[in-house]
């Protein structure tokens, strides 16, 4: 039997969600357990269904979406975000990112992204376009490199290096073992002792960091 992703819908306007609900239905990988229509009433069923994906989009009324990602990272809730807008991707991208968020999908992109970005997020992986990869680094370039954290990257050994490495790239432990001749379990005790050292908590913070330190390449649409 195929294990569910179990998602809860988030969107002020209740067609799109049925309709979004229908198409996300049809994947045997699946299945919508809730829905809501802002902020608030997300974190109440976030808290009572804790879904394994929460699809949420930004502007709404009341409690938007931004606040309410903010809301379940601060509460360590098991849940994992991925934001679904119409907003361009520079618009929000660094706010969704810096307050736990793991991805960003278009509404345009819905057809073409939708499920691989659920998949991406469900695995506990981190959705983002070429294009947004790239704008990431640029930014984080920009803004230069504390020497904390320098410090913190020059206590990293080379292997914990490549981990963390492949691992913002979005390989998964197995894949990282295959890669490296290590064991899953390893590769994930090999993460955690690199969130420790860096002093990070959520998986994104981890993709973050390794834009800032340049350590992943940005690569063309086409790519």
């Amino acid at each position: 039997m195929v294990s569910k992703l179990r998602i809860l819908l988030v969107d002020d306007h209740p067609i799109f969600r049925a309709g979004l609900r229908t198409l996300l239905n049809t994947q045997e990988d699946m299945e919508v357990v809730g829905e809501a229509g802002n902020g608030a009433e997300a974190l109440d069923q976030v808290r009572a269904l804790q879904p394994d994906v929460v699809v949420m989009d930004i502007a709404m009324p009341g409690m938007d979406g931004l606040e309410a990602l903010r809301q379940i990272h601060a509460a360590h809730l098991v849940s994992r975000v991925l934001v679904l807008t119409m907003h361009a991707e520079n618009e929000y991208l660094l706010q969704v990112l810096e307050n736990g968020g793991y991805g960003y999908v278009l509404k345009q992109g819905v057809d073409s992204d939708l499920f691989e970005a659920i998949r991406t997020v469900g695995a506990g992986n981190v959705f983002l376009y070429p294009s947004a990869a790239t704008l990431l680094l640029s930014r984080y370039l920009e803004g230069g490199r504390p020497a904390q954290e320098r410090s913190a990257y020059d206590g990293l050994s080379e292997r914990e290096r490549e981990v963390l490495t492949l691992t913002a790239e979005g390989y998964s432990s197995s894949e990282i073992g295959d890669q490296l001749a290590l064991s899953p379990k390893t590769v994930e005790t090999y993460r955690v002792r690199i969130m420790q050292k860096l002093g990070l908590h959520h998986r994104s913070e981890l993709v973050q960091y390794a834009l800032r330190k340049g350590l992943l390449q940005a690569h063309d649409e086409e790519a």
